[in-house]
């Protein structure tokens, strides 16, 4: 089912509407089209501004993301897309800024539109000329936008000033992941503290505010958790090595034996494993592939030795034992590799490692459980699960440590 409509692109940016949003344009246009004072005052006019009002908040949270992603543009960072949605919009950025003062500006880029929208409508709602309906309605957004400022501006992750707490930690501390930890912790009490003040409003107070906050919070709350999430991922990578992901899930040949002989004794084995390396003397000589295999004559199988086919090791993509678990996560994905090799310091094969190994390594170090059919579906498609970005984290956390 569509949750998105694309509406147009803005600057090169694709612009998104997300369903939810609609129950915003209903709750905003209902509320202020029964609303007393402009019912009173306007008749079914007051539908007109309530609906007028809508659209321009919808304008004012546009140009908040926008605010964030010209930031983030500034410094040679895509933007994937705008989304409005049930909470107000977001920014989808291609990858983190390079230091905490570039990350500083891209946070406070968007509640500093906000500020500007609210001097500027304030100013525009004092006209003396203007039409009273209109200067009611452009008064009340601008109201709006000083409560986004603000409300943004909460120190707690995913809201912008938990961006900012991100990253005055990440400057003091010169550390971008306990920055994260930081705001996200924050923004998990101030969920927790919303949720429980929201309940209790609706009821002895005000039902539909009270749940209203307390449905803000439990957003908060979830996507703060996600952030957390992010940060276990990107500290479980940094403490592991290829050594500790990779298997020895491979089989040393005799070099010397035909390419009958191999694929007579060994491809026709019902559970053979990924990978061959063939050896003699004591040596590796280089990596078998079937595909190789398939390149020569079927007639002179019998007469050439593996060697004839055999990659020199030191010609395959391929990763030490000591290298950073990022680093081969990288490779995996740029090369668009089943699998990498592990050398030794000896450049010997140490093991194999593909996406299922990275899974289960990163899975161990966090202490999660991952059923081994899941590691051998991950093995077998060359994929990691959905909502699983283990790619664009490796390479986040590798662009930090270059910077």
């Amino acid at each position: 089912m569509q949750s998105n409509w694309r509406v147009g692109a803005i600057l090169g940016i694709p612009l998104f509407v997300d369903s939810s949003w609609f129950i915003i344009l209903l709750l905003v246009t209902v509320s202020y089209g029964l609303e007393p004072s402009w019912h009173s005052a306007w008749g079914n006019l007051a539908w007109a501004m309530g609906f007028g009002l809508a659209l321009l908040l919808f304008a004012s949270v546009l140009l908040h993301e926008l605010g964030h992603s010209l930031a983030a543009k500034g410094q040679g960072i895509a933007v994937n897309s705008i989304t409005l949605f049930l909470f107000g919009g977001i920014a989808s950025i291609d990858k983190e800024s390079k230091t905490p003062e570039d990350a500083l500006k891209v946070a406070i880029a968007g509640p500093l539109v906000s500020f500007g929208l609210f001097l500027l409508l304030t100013g525009i709602s004092q006209i003396p000329s203007l039409p009273t309906p209109v200067g009611v309605i452009t008064g009340s957004v601008a109201q709006i936008n000083l409560v986004l400022t603000l409300f943004n501006m909460i120190p707690g992750l995913p809201l912008d000033g938990g961006q900012v707490l991100k990253a005055v930690v990440w400057k003091v501390t010169d550390s971008r992941i306990k920055g994260i930890r930081w705001a996200a912790r924050s923004g998990q009490l101030l969920g927790w503290l919303a949720i429980t003040f929201g309940l209790v409003m609706a009821l002895f107070y005000q039902a539909f505010s009270g749940f209203w906050i307390a449905a803000i919070g439990w957003f908060a709350l979830r996507n703060a958790a996600a952030y957390n999430q992010v940060t276990n991922l990107q500290e479980a990578m940094l403490a592991l090595t290829a050594a500790d992901a990779m298997a020895r899930d491979f089989k040393v040949v005799d070099a010397g034996m035909s390419l009958r002989q191999f694929a007579d004794t060994y491809l026709l084995e019902e559970n053979r494993p990924p990978a061959y390396f063939a050896a003699s003397e004591g040596r590796y000589r280089g990596l078998v592939t079937v595909e190789d295999m398939r390149a020569i004559e079927r007639s002179q199988w019998e007469t050439l030795p593996l060697s004839h086919i055999a990659k020199p090791l030191l010609s395959i993509p391929s990763v030490r034992e000591g290298t950073p678990l990022t680093e081969a996560i990288d490779q995996l994905e740029d090369l668009q590799l089943p699998r990498l090799t592990v050398l030794t310091p000896a450049d010997a094969v140490a093991g194999t490692i593909d996406r299922g190994d990275v899974v289960r390594a990163i899975a161990d170090r966090l202490g999660l459980r991952v059923s081994p059919a899941m590691i051998q579906r991950i093995k077998e498609e060359g994929q990691y699960p959905p909502g699983l970005q283990l790619s664009s984290i490796a390479k986040s956390v590798i662009e930090e440590a270059r910077a």
